[in-house]
């Protein structure tokens, strides 16, 4: 049986990361959050991933493997890169396999930390937490019917979330295709359903941080607190949410957090957030343009398009942060010049027959290696996404900003903005 695992980042420490249900080494790296969480680790440990036997690029067996042989998995890895000790982490159904390990391997065990998880996944009289059994047949229906499913993405599979930006959506369900077949997840998820971990939870001897978001769709909150209390000195942290997955704008502080319990050192406070303005810019009806003309000839409107847009970058001092298709995210140090620029390159693709949707706002920014991510980049993005085509269309923040600046704005009255709380004030700049 070959048990596929990978490394980033240099030890000691060493920590061993135990993955749910499914996971797929090399297609973590594609998703930009998984791959900011691991590159996290990274700077404080050396992290090692594996994908449990059945999933991703592990062995994929006739018979999938019951709790006690993914667990085995766990000492086969520490094996095979030569570590008689190591931290270990647990990831939702993780959680029940590092929880094992660490009851019957004390010896090899530093510490132990555990998210997302319970000790049973099914509610019991004495567990009151989980899925009762009707609702868990109707998740293997539905595995069954259709796999993967938006309902098990969103909700008791992967626990993304109602809220979940439709394209990480789509890309998750590619990620968890490629992860496990149906057969597997089912017989995964069946097996599951038999785990029940507080039996030996007391035999756990190593310091142990257990962690759950407080409106955790797959993992209780309450259920992960009373898996804590069962294990031996162990601390229960609580963040807010309501989402399964670290990967929220708290992703720094609970690697703080991990990194302070493992070493007993928190890390110095560091800044990675900036004042921006951000630039968000489309063609409109680019799909149907395409279309019509065919992918060369289209081929070559687009690259066009790219140097008049880097062109208007450069002579107004914008930095290109992130570029998909004929979608541009620039950032810039003044929101006079970002509007200026906005305008220009309005003007300036015409002659090739398009028409762009500008949107620009400025707040506070946070850095992710190359790009940017946060709150303002969200609002950015809604602001194009109700400017009309050949607009530059700004927010109040802005429009505020660069009086005096001979810029004139026409009120576009007040939007809700998708995933953004309040009515916002939009105004339609003009030279």
């Amino acid at each position: 049986m070959n048990i596929a695992y990978q490394m980033n980042g240099e030890g000691p420490p060493d920590l061993i990361w135990a993955p749910g249900t499914m996971s797929h080494l090399d297609l973590d790296w594609e998703n930009p959050a998984r791959a900011r969480l691991f590159e996290g680790f990274g700077r404080f440990c050396r992290l090692i991933r594996f994908d449990k036997r059945g999933t991703g690029l592990s062995d994929r067996p006739i018979k999938m493997a019951t709790l006690e042989e993914r667990t085995d998995d766990i000492r086969a890895v520490m094996d095979a890169v030569g570590i008689e000790r190591s931290h270990l982490i647990g990831v939702s159904e993780g959680g029940s396999m590092v929880s094992l390990f660490a009851a019957t391997y004390p010896e090899r065990v530093q510490s132990l930390m555990i998210w997302g998880a319970q000790a049973r996944w099914i509610a019991s009289p004495d567990h009151p937490w989980g899925q009762t059994p009707e609702e868990h047949e109707e998740m293997l229906e539905m595995i069954r019917r259709e796999w993967p499913s938006m309902d098990y993405i969103m909700g008791p599979g992967a626990g993304l979330g109602k809220d979940a930006d439709p394209a990480a959506l789509q890309r998750f369900a590619r990620y968890l295709q490629a992860a496990a077949s149906p057969s597997a997840v089912l017989a995964y998820e069946q097996m599951n359903a038999e785990i029940d971990t507080r039996p030996i939870l007391p035999a756990i001897s190593a310091p142990t941080l257990v962690m759950n978001r407080t409106g955790d769709p797959v993992a209780h909150v309450e259920a992960a607190r009373d898996l804590a209390s069962r294990i031996p000195g162990a601390k229960f942290v609580e963040y807010p949410g309501n989402v399964h997955a670290m990967m929220l704008d708290d992703m720094d502080t609970i690697l703080d957090d991990i990194q302070e319990f493992m070493t007993g050192e928190r890390p110095a406070a560091h800044s990675d957030r900036i004042l921006a303005t951000v630039v968000f810019l489309d063609i409109a009806s680019s799909t149907e343009r395409a279309a019509e003309m065919g992918d060369a000839a289209w081929r070559h409107v687009l690259d066009s398009y790219y140097r008049v847009v880097r062109k208007e970058l450069d002579r107004f001092r914008g930095r290109e942060t992130n570029t998909a298709g004929d979608g541009f995210l620039a950032t810039f140090d003044g929101p006079a010049r970002a509007v200026r620029c906005g305008l220009a390159i309005v003007q300036g693709v015409r002659q090739l027959g398009l028409a762009v949707r500008v949107g620009v706002h400025t707040g506070e920014c946070e850095l992710m290696g190359d790009n940017i991510g946060g709150i303002a980049v969200h609002i950015g993005a809604r602001i194009m996404a109700k400017g009309e085509p050949g607009a530059v269309l700004v927010s109040s923040t802005v429009k505020d900003l660069v009086a005096g600046a001979g810029l004139d704005f026409r009120d576009a009255g007040s939007h809700a903005l998708k995933g953004v709380p309040g009515e916002w004030r939009l105004f339609t700049a003009t030279a």
